[in-house]
């Protein structure tokens, strides 16, 4: 299949967004095929997932291992040791989500100038700097600057990897595979307990222990990022481990069932556009509130289950089970998410979840019901991630046009993240250990995002039954049209909501 053929066949089968074309269901399907070699798409597949994810992942483990080993590193004296005091260490996790929340838009915007296969190894070198400089601070005022330029290199990874997989797979293929990614910062909670454990058992007359925790993330932080520099892709069709028939493939599944365009020039004026439709606001809201519980779960579950009484040792390690648990829920309800091809529903369930979660939390004595503390943990983390990837995955998939996809994804992940200036603020060290206020307002914001989510995905099966009847399609799906025809997004007649 050679390129030329490949376009003519697009345009073929274009679709005229000003006047509904489709008699029925099976004149749709007709209309959007694709003449694709299954035996080449499940190579492409094959390629993307072993040569793209693994490095994405591992990418994504060292971000997270960078952002929160200031939690691990606290279980061992590091805060005593710089002399914090008081709510100091609550500030500097706090301030982190400054910045973050700031850059991620702006960096974002050159992640689609000039691939994010260049700007995030970048940005990986800067964060695993700040990682070493760390581990030579020696006081409030040093690290609050590390962590002020920590938030900058950090805040466009996650949008910049959402949109770079969304180049690469359908959107019936994107939860999964941005559920794997997500899972390295759920690898990373029982990873760094880990680390943290063979890095206090070091014994140096002249350094701490805590040092060496820092010096080995940001050491192979920066030496991944140059390897994945050299090894990532820009884009399919310049590629070098595909083949012509793979890249032209590529270029089919992509118009089929995720852009409009592949490779659209940058318009910074059209890439704000969604925010003139009221949906995007709810998915604002959507993601402010879920990004409470998440971050209270991914900063502060070290200081929760030391609450339940446990020595620092047995805190690190006690860490790692609940991670893991969570790890397996993310994938199991991505994977399940995709193949069923259904967002908020599985979006609810962990919301639920976690809720309980926090509710258990807060309403028993930690020391007196220690097992049931610790199992309210397991709650928390096998709810906390899944919200994330799951409403990421679900804006992207209804938006079609590259750009829009790029600036959403970047500023409703910021928005996520600035909650976490609100965890942050009620996480108080004249709470401690039982954290009341803080899983309370956890609690209260994943209720919040419960109800927005369900009534979302409620008004969005609303909408696509209302736009079959209107123009005499019978039950047309999002799956049913290719993404290459919806120019126009919602407003296009053929445009189906993905719910």
């Amino acid at each position: 299949m050679d390129m030329e053929k490949t376009n003519e066949t697009f345009a073929a089968h274009q679709i005229d967004d000003s006047l509904p074309k489709f008699d029925d269901k099976s004149d749709v399907e007709r209309s959007s095929a694709r003449v694709i070699d299954p035996e080449v798409q499940r190579s492409l597949l094959r390629k993307c997932d072993w040569f793209i994810l693994p490095p994405l992942t591992i990418m994504y483990l060292f971000n997270a291992l960078d952002k929160g080993n200031v939690a691990n590193a606290k279980t061992d004296g590091w805060d005593k040791d710089i002399g914090l005091v008081g709510n100091q260490y609550y500030l500097l996790v706090m301030i982190f989500y400054v910045p973050f929340c700031l850059f991620g838009t702006p960096i974002s915007l050159l992640v689609k100038r000039f691939s994010a296969a260049r700007v995030l190894p970048l940005m990986m070198i800067g964060f695993g700097s700040m990682s070493l400089f760390t581990s030579i601070a020696k006081n409030f005022s040093e690290i609050f600057a590390i962590r002020w330029f920590l938030g900058i290199f950090e805040s466009a990874m996650l949008p910049g990897v959402v949109y770079y997989l969304s180049t690469f797979y359908r959107r019936g293929e994107l939860a999964s595979r941005v559920g794997l990614f997500y899972a390295a910062a759920a690898i990373a909670g029982a990873f760094s307990g880990l680390l943290a454990f063979g890095s206090f058992q070091i014994d140096s007359p002249k350094y701490h222990s805590w040092q060496f925790l820092f010096w080995i993330e940001g050491g192979a932080t920066i030496f991944f990022a140059v390897f994945a520099f050299f090894w990532l892709p820009r884009d399919s069709d310049t590629w070098w481990i595909l083949n012509d028939n793979e890249k032209a493939v590529a270029r089919a599944r992509i118009l089929e069932d995720s852009s409009v365009t592949i490779n659209e020039k940058l318009s910074i004026r059209d890439a704000f556009r969604p925010f003139k439709d009221p949906l995007y606001w709810v998915w604002a809201f959507i993601s402010l509130s879920l990004g409470v519980p998440l971050a209270s779960v991914n900063n502060f579950l070290p200081q929760i289950v030391a609450s339940l009484g446990y020595s620092t040792i047995k805190t690190n390690l006690f860490t790692v089970a609940p991670n893991v648990v969570g790890t397996v829920a993310l994938l199991v309800l991505t994977f399940s998410s995709d193949y069923f091809r259904e967002r908020s529903i599985h979006i609810c369930i962990p919301l639920a979840t976690t809720l309980v979660g926090f509710i258990v939390l807060g309403s028993i004595d930690p020391i007196a019901h220690r097992g049931v503390a610790y199992f309210a943990c397991f709650l928390l983390t096998m709810g906390a991630s899944a919200p994330s990837v799951l409403v990421a995955t679900w804006y992207n998939n209804n938006t079609p046009q590259e750009s829009r996809r790029a600036v959403v994804t970047a500023v409703m992940v910021a928005l996520a993240n600035a909650s976490g200036l609100i965890s942050t603020n009620v996480f108080r060290a004249q709470d401690e250990p039982k954290y009341v206020p803080a899983l309370a307002t956890s609690a209260a914001f994943g209720g919040l995002c419960l109800v927005l989510v369900s009534a979302t995905g409620l008004w969005m099966r609303w909408e696509n039954r209302k736009r079959n009847r209107e123009q005499g399609t019978g039950n047309l799906t999002a799956a049913d049209v290719p993404t290459e025809t919806l120019g126009q997004g919602p407003k296009s007649l053929s445009f189906r909501y993905m719910y």
